[in-house]
């Protein structure tokens, strides 16, 4: 019998459990390297908090307009000037004002960055974007 001791066939006392113990181990490795991984977001999110306090949270609202000027809560902002200084405005009032970039489908990517580059300027940390939830089906009769 292959293994066995002297070179008899007799029946194997020891049983050699390192290259186990070696397998056990690599698994055991890669195991926690990719529990880490997915854990970890890819994108860091500031998720609100839900609170039962009486406190208001300011929010900067940002329309992105496809064709026409840039809306900060409402008022127009024709050029990046009267941006920085809304937005420099409500950091100086309440630093950790929140923005809402709200942004038509035909608006440039480049237009978008270049008003979380503006929001980056003044201080402006939290940023989220706003969406619509999808439309659900008409129901199928």
């Amino acid at each position: 019998m292959a293994g066995a001791p002297n070179g008899g066939s007799g029946i194997i006392a020891g049983i050699n459990v390192t290259p186990l113990v070696d397998v056990t181990l690599v698994l055991l490795i890669i195991f926690i390297v990719t529990a880490r991984i997915i854990v970890t977001p890819a994108v860091p999110l500031d998720l609100p908090r839900a609170t039962q306090s009486e406190e208001v949270q300011v929010v900067l609202s940002l329309i992105l307009q496809a064709r026409g000027a840039t809306l900060i809560n409402g008022q127009a902002a024709p050029d990046d000037e009267t941006v920085l200084r809304v937005a420099g405005d409500a950091v100086r009032n309440d630093h950790d004002v929140r923005a809402v970039i709200n942004a038509d489908g035909d608006v440039t990517h480049r237009r978008v960055i270049h008003v979380l580059d503006l929001l980056r300027r003044t201080g402006v940390v939290h940023v989220a974007f706003g969406a619509l939830p999808p439309e659900e089906a008409p129901a199928q009769p």
